[in-house]
């Protein structure tokens, strides 16, 4: 068990917090906002810091899961980043899903003062981090990443080192590419159910089972058909990573013409003031 620290408690990092903390680590937490700290400390224990730095101080390991690549470096750079309080030979964790970009000019600083660095990206949404069974994709040094590998298995039930730094973000870009493709051909297959006349749940049944299934299908066919959505990994989020993988793209030569549209249409559905919907909310595009 070790001292740890974890920056951003919304609403993937409180439960991954939670459970370091019910595996034995001393955690110390800090929020932008400090009433949700506070919130967590009283559940859990630990305690919290008015400030990135304070927090990391002392710390074998810092976390953070935080909003996009501008929120990660507010927490790591400046007097009051975490990178000012970290010691030598300590390793920051970023699961933020970011720009690969921003965790190769993170980690050099990092390497910089002694600091290791190990981008970290998730999947698995709300549910998986709070059943501590998330899927953890990194990049970075192998002794880094052995050095906090335990300590991530306090959340995650795989959790395995893609390559060098940024090749954990690169590999979660490929995880949103694909979810993007199978959740608009899932939307437009049960709306094709609907409108053929079928029980679209006993159609999820039976092809679930077959080629066709998946985690979405099974996770999502059926609230789709029961038109809901409000629950889930947001549209605003989903959004957000998927420009990231388009930029990357543009970058690196690959073609996503698929992904590309599926961004568009989830405008859309922001545009339905659905921003805030899970991102099965694409089948409302659909059936209105």
């Amino acid at each position: 068990m070790v001292k740890v620290a974890f920056l951003g408690l919304g609403v993937m990092g409180y439960p991954m917090a939670g459970h370091l903390a019910v595996k034995g680590h001393e955690v110390t937490v800090y929020n932008r906002t400090s009433a949700r700290a506070g919130t967590w400390v009283a559940e859990y224990g630990g305690k919290a810091s008015a400030t990135p730095r304070t927090a990391a101080e002392d710390a074998a390991i810092v976390f953070a899961c935080v909003g996009n690549d501008d929120d990660l470096r507010s927490v790591v750079l400046g007097e009051d980043g975490a990178l000012q309080g970290m010691a030598h030979g300590s390793v920051f964790v970023d699961h933020t899903t970011t720009s690969a970009r921003v965790a190769r000019e993170l980690a050099k600083l990092a390497a910089s003062q002694g600091v290791g660095f190990v981008d970290a990206p998730v999947s698995g949404g709300q549910t998986g981090a709070e059943n501590g069974i998330l899927t953890v994709m990194c990049g970075g040094d192998p002794d880094a990443y052995g050095r906090v590998e335990g300590a991530i298995g306090s959340y995650a039930r795989a959790c395995r080192l893609m390559g060098g730094v940024g090749a954990g973000q690169l590999t979660k870009m490929v995880n949103q590419i694909c979810i993007a493709g199978l959740v608009q051909g899932l939307s437009e297959g049960m709306a094709f159910a609907r409108k053929a006349g079928l029980d679209g749940k006993a159609v999820v049944d039976v092809i679930s089972k077959g080629a066709a299934g998946s985690w979405q299908m099974e996770n999502r066919g059926k609230t789709m058909l029961d038109d809901q959505f409000e629950f889930g990994f947001a549209v605003d989020w989903m959004r957000k990573d998927l420009g990231i993988c388009l930029e990357e793209a543009r970058q690196n030569g690959a073609r996503l013409p698929v992904t590309a549209i599926v961004d568009q249409f989830y405008g859309d559905v922001q545009q339905m003031c659905g921003g805030r919907w899970d991102t099965s909310s694409l089948m409302r595009r659909l059936t209105g």
